[in-house]
This record gives structure tokens, C-alpha cells and sequence, in this order.
């Protein structure tokens, strides 16, 4: 659900939709009375409604309209122009039987009219999706597959004990198989009819070439691949033209069938002795327009289908069962059946069914394919485990937390899946082409025909035949695929990295970003205290000693800098000892006594009450406060051991990341609530000069809202939940993905990495993908552009061009349409493995 997501609103009012209608529409971001009151009061105002009534303990509005004036988009439209959200369901929807962009529209179309209820709907060509937002309760599962087969597609049915993915690629390949066995038929038929035009115009077969039964011959060899092979544009053609739209299809079956149709005539002419519209037929035209096309579709199909790999490539990850303990019995079950709580067992080589919390045992596990991090992780009792990773060493116990669509696996799939079905907004041009498109083609069509034949006087037969070259040279298909194939490679890249889009939007803004804020813990740092310096009093002292020592006094404290002695004790490997007495020094330190010696662990504060004497290390401790790090004073037995210097570090790659985000021309900021004096070190050390310190959580939206006044385009990089605000308030919000889930709802983008580095990489990502749509858009307008005026006859006054060019012969304009959309989604597939500069580069742990 989704509460801020634009409406759509249809520019025509569901069928059957006129007359009183009631509708309930479930509201958010209430805060009083006064809101449903005002909620109220907009909704009353809207023309058409008649009554409306704000139930703020429920939620809900009810409203009374007219359908035939107003439409729940609209109701919906103005609660948001209110400032108020609407919660809606989301249905994907797999339809089968598009053939190009228009009968993406055409769906959308059919669903805004037959379907009250639906705010939004975005149908995409390349994914062969249609993603659609309703009012929950109103709109089930059936009106959407109604109004979809109605409009003459079908819907991909999937049973209870099926996988979308599995129906999918079964759908793919039984399409592919049926395109292949059409084109084999038409090539088995049009070879013959080619070869045997070809002979007669090259006056091989004699006496024979004029005969009656030539013609009857090559009319037997062309219908069927008229009326089969190319049934299916005749099918799209109508379903089509029924819905109010016109599409590839009707533009290849007038093509096709203007030349079929004459060559008919011109047969049963000469058989019952007439001859005025001339002996020559064009049965092999019509036929290898036909079998060219069913080419191209066929190569499109295959190809359009590697755009989807990464996201399959996700779906199957997730193993079909897994090992769980029932009754104190092993037992292997349906993943389905797994619900939070289970104790599961993974064995070394497996993958991990579902997300959880290790309970028992020791191994490595391999999180690449969903973080884009090469080396395996360790993972021991208490450490969190991710769904569909793979345990690569010892066997491990784990309990259950979240299965099924909780888990990090189905929401990584689902923001992918989000991405890929929205429209980006450079597509917009493409699709407001694409709606007059086809129509405009069979008016130039029609123009040329008249052109040539009554002011040309060419003569009806080559007037038909430019007619005909126009028809089947237009590519509205190219236009369609440029935008949404690019984006689906691109996304499913990303994904492959560890860099999730949550939209098309997010892709393409990214890439013309100006500044970007950084927030500093657990961004730009660790976001957890380290032991950054050891310094021993005595020369000949052990830095191993301090820290047992200290790490060992620190065992009973629950302060986060006691925690990060003990894990700097722990990453030495240094054994540690239970305190025979302790004692917590609220904002001073720890007192405990250890292996029988008094040990002190604290503040300089502490061991001047202490009687300790602490002169000789005055110059390391101002030393490690000038760099902003916490001193703790280390004494033993009365007499100072040593000092540790413990700060929040700078996360590796941190530093590199900041200087490529420099090198992109982007102003770098950062956020803190730390004091001046500790942001300016770590602004310092990692190579920012625009630092803003004594930020509190509900002031960082406010710096990004200023910066974006200032008329900068704004990315905020953040990890935690006091960055959502911030997050939802930049032009992108980019989410760690080792912070907050509310941080990841409010963000744009979503690095599954704690690496900043990945910043700098998204943003290259973006950047390559635009520039593969923008060259897709082009080629897609440039070859329609100029080749529809060269299949009109543009260039037949241009003497000395080849009389291919000057009278571009429909068979090569058949052949040009086919490839067109190939090569847009060729290009698109390049990003799969283009290298990409910026995107190549990796931490030492990255692949």
C-alpha cells in the first residue's frame, strides 16, 4: 500500500459507473476531528458529491457522488490536495497478449473504464505488467481479469501450489515455441512463393510466367501464412480498434493485407479475363512482411524476456523447502508451511529458507547475490540471517523471525518489482506520441497513396505499394520498449549490486543530482564506539595486558564505550575475566576488582579522586581530544596502566566514497547532532568542508528542505529512523541498508550494503541507464522519423541514390520494422554487462 502514490485520473468514467454511487475511502495522516472535518468539507465541495461524512476513530469516508460527473480518482485526488493520504491495495497483474506499446494502453484503458475503484494503473509493454492502485474492498481480483480478457488479453492464472515464476517462464517458453512454429511455417511457405516471384521476374520459367495458375499457385502458398502465421495481428488489430485504440498490429495486418487483397483481385481478374489493374501480383510481399515481422517478434520476445532475468534470478533463490524441528523430529516441508517461531536447521552448501536469528553453531554464509558483497559473513548465535543466502561451511540452528512476503528476499523483490512496472517520467513524451501514433501513420499512409496516384500519376499499383511500405515501416513498438526495457536491465543491475530504486523516478533523478547530505552516524561512521588508539605508560608495558585488563573491568557495564572495549578485546582474541566486584561511576567510569588487583576505567575526573596520579600522558590525551575521540584512563593497582582512545570510526571507504562523489560535482554535506568540535574532525578526515554539527533529528529535513529552496536538486543519505523525515524530503532519499525498515519505506533507493561507496555506484548506475534510454529514444524517433518520409518517397527525386532507397520496396521496410525494436532492447541488454565508470570500482571486500 502505498498512501502518497499519484492518482491517475481516467479521461473517461467507468462503464456502468453513471448514476448514484457510494464509495468508502480509507484515510491517512488524521490527526483530530478537525481533520475529518475538513476532509469533509473538501470532499462536499467536489462536483458530483452529494454527501460526504469523515469518521476519524474509523478511518474512513463515505461519500455519495454522481458516477457519471465523478470517479473515485478524482475523490481520492482531493483528499491528497488536502494534505491527506488515501491507503490503496496494489495488484500486479501478468497479461499475456500485448504486442506492443499501444496495447499497453489499451489495457490501462479497459481497466479505467470497467473497473470503479481503481486510482491508478500503469500497464508495461516490456514487463507485460499491469500494476494497479484501488481502494481496498472495492475493487478483487476478478473485475481486473474481467476487464482485461474483455479487452481480448489474458491474465497468467497462478494456482495455490505454483510459483509466478515458474508460470511465467512456462507461459515465455510456450509463447516462444508457438512463435517459433509460425515463423518456421511462414518461412516453409514463403521461401517457395519468393523463390517462385523471383524466377518470374527474372523470366526463368518461360512460357509458364504469364499462366493463370502461377498466380493461383502463389496464391495457395500465401494464405496461409496470411491467415495463419499472421492471424495474431489480425486478432490484436481488432481487439484494438474495439477498445478505441489502434496499434503494431492494425498498421502490419492493412499493410499486409492492402498488398494480399490487390494481388487477389488482380488473380481473379486475369482468370475471367480482365487485366486493368495490370498482370503484376505482390502474393510474396504480403507474405515475407508477414514472416519478417514474426522475426523480428520472435527475436524481441527472447530478448525482452533477458530483461527480466535479474529479477528471476531473485526468485530463485529462495529454496522450495526447508528443514525444521517438529515433535524434537527433523522434518522437510514446504516452505509456505515455515512460520516465525520454527527451529530450522541449515546444513553446509544450503541455501536459508527464510529470515532468522541464529540459535546455535558456527559458519560463513555467502550474502553476494543479494548485497553484492563477494566475501562470506560470519555468523554465530545471535546473529541475525537473511532468506535465501547460502551456508557455506558449518551447519547452523536458527530460529524463524519473518517468512513469506516478510521477509528481506520478498521485499528486495518487491521494491524491483515496484521499479520496473512505474513509468519514468521521460517516458511521458514517448507515450503521448505513442497514443497518435499509429493513427497519424495511416493518415500518411493515405496521403502518400493520394499524393502519388492523383497528383504524382505514378499509377494506382505503385501508389498502393508506397502505401503499403509506409504502413509497415512504422515502429511504434521502439518507442514503447526504449524507456521500460533500460529501466528493467538497470534496476535488476542494481539489484545484483545491492542498490535497490524503488521507482523509475528515483533512476532518473539520481543521475542530475547537485548536492548530497550525508548523515554522519552510521552513514559516513560505524555508528558504534571503537578503540581507535592504545597508548602503554610504561615502554615496556603489554598493549594486549591493558585492554584484558580494562576489557575485563568493563564486563558487568552496559555503557556502549565498556562495549567497545570488550570488542576490541574480543577482535585481538584476548581472553577476558569475571570481575570479582564492580562498581558503575555514572558519567565517570568503572571501578572492579580483578584477579585480586584494583582496576580503574574511566574519565581523567576519576583518577584524581582516585589519588591517581596521571602527569606524562597529558600530551597523548589532549592529542586524542583535539581529534574528537573519548579518552579512557586505564589504572591499575593505583598507578595509570595506560589510556584508550575510543571513538565512533569512520566505516572503510568512507573517505573514497566522499572524493567520488566530489569528482561527480556534487557539493557533499554532512549532518550531525555532535558538536562542533567532533564534526569538524570527522568532516576532516573524511574530506567534507560543508558540515553542520548540533543538528537534531527533527531539524535534518529542515536543512534539506532549505537546500532544495535554494534550487539545488537534493540526494539525503541516511540509515536510521531519525532520517526519515529527511529521507522523504529530498529530491532522492537513499536508505543503508544496515539501518531502520522505516528508513528504507521513507527512502528512494536502497543500498543493501553499510558501504558508502554505494552511493557513487547508484549514482553511476543511473547515469549509464539514462544515457541508454535517451539513445533508445532516439534511434526509436530517428528511424520513424526519417524512414517513414524515405517509405513515402521522399527521396525518389534524388537522382544517383540506389532505386532501393528512392523506392523503398515494402519487403525491406518489413525487414527495417522488424529489427527496429530488437535493437532497442539489444542496447538496453548492454547494461547487463557494459562497464560502467564508477560502477566498477569496489571496496576490497566487493566482487
Amino acid at each position: 500500500m502505498d498512501g502518497e502514490r499519484d492518482v491517475a485520473i481516467p479521461a473517461k468514467r467507468p462503464e456502468g459507473s453513471e448514476g448514484e454511487r457510494e464509495v468508502t475511502i480509507p484515510i491517512q495522516g488524521m490527526t483530530c476531528a478537525n481533520c475529518a472535518a475538513t476532509i469533509e468539507r473538501v470532499l462536499r465541495r467536489t462536483e458530483g458529491v452529494s454527501q460526504a461524512s469523515v469518521n476519524y476513530a474509523t478511518e474512513r469516508a463515505t461519500v455519495r457522488f454522481d458516477g457519471g460527473r465523478v470517479d473515485e480518482p478524482t475523490l481520492a485526488a482531493r483528499v491528497r490536495e488536502a494534505g491527506y493520504g488515501v491507503a490503496s491495495q496494489r495488484f500486479d497483474v501478468p497479461v499475456t497478449g500485448m504486442t506492443c506499446a499501444n496495447c499497453a494502453v489499451t489495457v490501462e484503458r479497459a481497466i479505467r473504464r470497467k473497473v470503479p475503484g481503481v486510482l491508478s494503473v500503469e500497464a508495461s509493454y516490456a514487463g507485460e505488467t499491469a500494476v494497479v492502485e484501488a481502494l481496498p474492498g472495492v475493487v478483487v481480483w476478478e473485475d481486473l481479469v474481467r476487464a482485461i480478457e474483455g479487452a481480448g488479453y489474458g491474465v497468467l492464472e497462478v494456482a495455490p501450489t505454483e510459483r509466478l515464476e515458474d508460470v511465467e517462464a512456462e507461459a515465455r517458453t510456450r509463447e516462444i515455441r508457438d512463435q517459433t512454429r509460425k515463423f518456421a511455417l511462414g518461412v516453409a511457405f514463403a521461401g517457395p512463393l519468393f523463390a517462385l516471384s523471383m524466377a518470374r521476374d527474372l523470366a526463368l520459367l518461360g512460357a509458364w510466367a504469364h499462366a493463370p495458375w502461377v498466380n493461383w499457385l502463389m496464391l495457395t502458398l500465401a494464405t496461409p501464412v496470411q491467415l495463419w502465421v499472421g492471424w495474431d495481428y489480425y486478432r490484436g488489430g481488432w481487439n484494438a480498434l474495439r477498445n478505441g485504440s489502434a496499434n503494431m498490429d492494425v498498421l502490419v495486418a492493412m499493410g499486409s493485407s492492402v498488398a494480399y487483397v490487390y494481388s487477389v483481385v488482380v488473380t481473379v481478374a486475369l482468370t475471367l479475363g480482365g487485366g486493368g489493374l495490370g498482370e503484376h501480383v505482390y502474393f510474396e510481399t504480403a507474405a515475407l512482411i508477414i514472416v519478417l515481422i514474426k522475426l523480428g517478434k520472435l527475436l524481441e520476445v527472447r530478448a525482452k524476456g533477458e530483461t527480466g532475468e535479474a529479477i528471476r534470478t531473485l526468485m530463485g533463490l529462495r529454496p522450495r523447502t526447508a528443514r525444521v524441528v517438529r515433535e524434537g523430529v527433523e522434518v522437510d516441508v514446504p516452505l509456505e508451511h515455515v512460520v516465525p517461531g520454527d527451529l530450522v536447521i541449515v546444513r553446509p552448501g544450503e541455501s536459508i529458507p527464510v529470515d532468522g536469528q541464529v540459535i546455535d553453531g558456527y559458519s560463513a554464509v555467502d550474502e553476494s547475490l543479494l548485497t553484492g558483497e563477494s566475501m562470506p559473513v560470519e555468523k554465530g548465535p545471535g546473529d541475525s540471517l537473511v532468506g535465501a543466502t547460502v551456508n557455506r561451511e558449518g551447519s547452523l540452528r536458527f530460529r524463524a523471525t519473518k517468512v513469506g512476503a516478510e521477509t528481506a528476499l520478498a521485499q528486495i523483490i518487491r521494491m524491483v518489482q515496484q521499479a520496473q512496472g512505474s513509468r519514468a517520467p521521460i517516458q511521458r513524451l514517448a507515450d503521448r506520441i505513442a497514443a497518435w501514433f499509429v493513427p497519424a501513420v495511416i493518415g500518411i499512409a493515405l496521403a502518400t497513396f493520394l499524393i502519388w496516384w492523383l497528383l504524382v500519376g505514378a499509377g494506382f499499383t505503385a501508389a498502393l505499394i508506397r502505401l503499403v511500405a509506409v504502413l509497415v515501416i512504422a515502429c511504434p513498438c521502439a518507442l514503447g520498449l526504449a524507456t521500460p526495457t533500460a529501466v528493467m536491465v538497470g534496476t535488476g543491475r542494481g539489484a545484483g549490486l545491492g542498490i535497490l530504486f524503488r521507482s523509475s523516478a528515483a533512476l532518473e533523478t539520481a543521475h542530475r543530482l547537485d548536492a548530497i547530505v550525508l548523515d554522519k552516524t552510521g552513514t559516513i561512521t560505524r555508528g558504534e564506539p571503537t578503540v581507535l588508539e592504545v597508548e602503554v605508560a610504561d615502554p615496556a608495558g603489554s598493549a594486549e595486558e591493558l585492554i584484558r585488563l580494562a576489557a575485563s573491568a568493563e564486563r558487568r557495564s552496559e555503557h556502549p564505550v565498556g562495549a567497545a572495549v570488550l570488542r576490541e578485546a574480543a577482535r585481538r582474541g584476548i581472553a577476558t575475566s569475571d570481575p570479582e566486584s564492580f562498581r558503575a561511576e555514572p558519567g565517570r567510569g568503572v571501578a572492579a576488582r580483578v584477579a585480586g588487583r584494583e582496576i580503574l576505567v574511566g574519565t581523567r575526573t576519576l583518577m584524581e579522586d582516585r589519588g591517581v596520579e596521571t602527569t606524562g600522558l597529558e600530551n597523548t590525551s589532549s592529542r586524542y581530544e583535539r581529534a574528537a575521540t573519548t579518552t579512557l584512563w586505564v589504572a591499575v593497582d593505583g598507578r595509570v596502566m595506560g589510556l584508550l582512545g575510543v571513538a565512533d570510526a569512520v566505516k572503510e571507504g568512507s573517505p573514497e566514497a566522499v572524493s567520488e562523489l566530489r569528482s561527480l560535482g556534487l557539493d557533499v554535506v554532512m549532518l550531525t547532532g555532535d558538536n562542533e568540535a567532533t564534526a569538524r574532525a570527522i568532516g576532516a578526515e573524511v574530506g567534507i568542508e560543508d558540515v553542520r554539527a548540533d543538528v537534531l533529528p527533527d531539524r535534518k529535513a529542515d536543512v534539506v528542505t532549505a537546500l532544495r529552496a535554494s534550487g539545488a536538486r537534493v540526494a539525503m543519505v541516511g540509515d536510521g529512523i531519525n532520517d526519515a523525515p529527511a529521507l522523504a524530503s529530498a529530491d532522492v532519499g537513499i536508505a543503508i541498508g544496515t539501518g531502520a525498515d522505516v528508513a528504507m519505506e521513507a527512502a528512494d533507493v536502497t543500498l543493501m550494503r553499510g558501504d558508502l561507496r554505494s552511493v557513487p555506484q547508484a549514482l553511476a548506475l543511473s547515469s549509464a541507464t539514462m544515457r541508454t534510454i535517451k539513445q533508445n529514444l532516439f534511434w526509436a524517433f530517428f528511424y520513424n522519423v526519417v524512414l517513414i518520409p524515405v517509405a513515402a518517397g521522399a527521396l525518389y527525386p534524388v537522382t544517383g541514390l540506389p532505386m532501393m532507397l528512392r523506392s523503398l520496396h515494402p519487403v525491406l521496410a518489413a525487414m527495417a520494422m522488424a529489427f527496429s525494436s530488437v535493437s532497442v532492447v539489444g542496447n538496453s541488454l548492454r547494461l547487463r554487462s557494459a562497464r560502467i565508470p564508477g560502477l566498477e570500482t569496489r571496496g576490497p571486500d566487493g566482487p
